[in-house]
């Protein structure tokens, strides 16, 4: 079987639930328009590229005789073919989304790669809907689809912070509070997002919201799990020289900030 394909605009969607539209923004095909094996189909092409027939036919239906998944594979492609014209293209021994094809997934990597690398300028990056979307394919458990979705949330949670950092030295706060929070939703528990939400917080010169940011984590930190945050954690609060009311002790957990010498009583001087 072979099919060329004109280039077509589709786009795929595979964070947040698997969905395939237009650039108009309707759905032709939607995850109850078409067969699972057809999704799985469709979202294996989006993540793994140019792979060849019997390396999809394999992956996907691993449990049945090699001629029988060979034979799911061709009928998932008439499929796809009816239901979506021009969204995949069949030639040779490879089978790969036609050009023009779209992936929320790709747009994220894209994005994430452009923001850990230092000489792209933050002022030109665009944070898409994908960097702020839910996870890879809820609800689907095959083992290529569970390794995907777990590199793809680190590889945003990393972003995101360091996202976070960077726009905090172009001054754009807002923005960096967003991207700080982002990173720590995906996992409550990951101090790197919450040093980050701190750092945010002490460079606007808002201690109190950083104090209240690192209380919570710990307080997180220690129902869940036990153990008391990082050293790395308590230094980021405790180096910033807080003005605390004499006789009142400091924020809970929070190491107390070395404060001003004590004035030396009138008959001790010259002692």
């Amino acid at each position: 079987m072979t099919t060329r394909t004109t280039t077509t605009t589709a786009r795929v969607h595979l964070l947040d639930g698997f969905r395939v539209s237009g650039d108009d923004g309707t759905a032709p095909a939607t995850a109850g328009a078409l067969p699972h094996g057809v999704q799985r189909l469709i979202a294996h092409l989006s993540l793994c590229g140019r792979p060849a027939r019997g390396a999809i036919a394999g992956q996907l239906w691993p449990d049945v005789p090699e001629a029988q998944a060979h034979g799911s594979l061709r009928s998932a492609l008439w499929r796809v073919q009816k239901a979506v014209p021009g969204l995949v293209d069949v030639s040779g021994g490879a089978v790969t989304l036609a050009a023009g094809v779209r992936v929320d997934v790709r747009e994220l990597v894209e994005w994430a790669h452009a923001v850990l690398d230092p000489a792209v300028p933050v002022d030109g990056i665009r944070t898409p809907a994908a960097a702020l979307a839910g996870e890879l394919l809820p609800g689907w458990y095959d083992d290529w689809v569970l390794l995907e979705r777990e590199r793809l949330r680190q590889l945003r949670m990393h972003a995101l912070e360091v996202l976070a950092d960077r726009l905090v030295a172009a001054g754009r706060h807002g923005e960096a509070v967003q991207a700080a929070y982002a990173a720590a939703r995906d996992e409550p528990l990951r101090e790197s997002a919450h040093r980050a939400i701190v750092r945010v917080h002490l460079a606007e010169g808002n201690l109190a919201e950083a104090v209240r940011a690192y209380t919570a984590f710990r307080d997180a930190l220690a129902r869940e799990l036990g153990v008391p945050p990082t050293r790395q954690m308590q230094e980021l609060v405790s180096r910033w020289q807080v003005r605390v009311v004499a006789g009142r002790p400091g924020p809970a957990g929070v190491p107390r900030p070395r404060s001003a010498a004590a004035p030396v009583p009138a008959g001790a001087r010259g002692a």
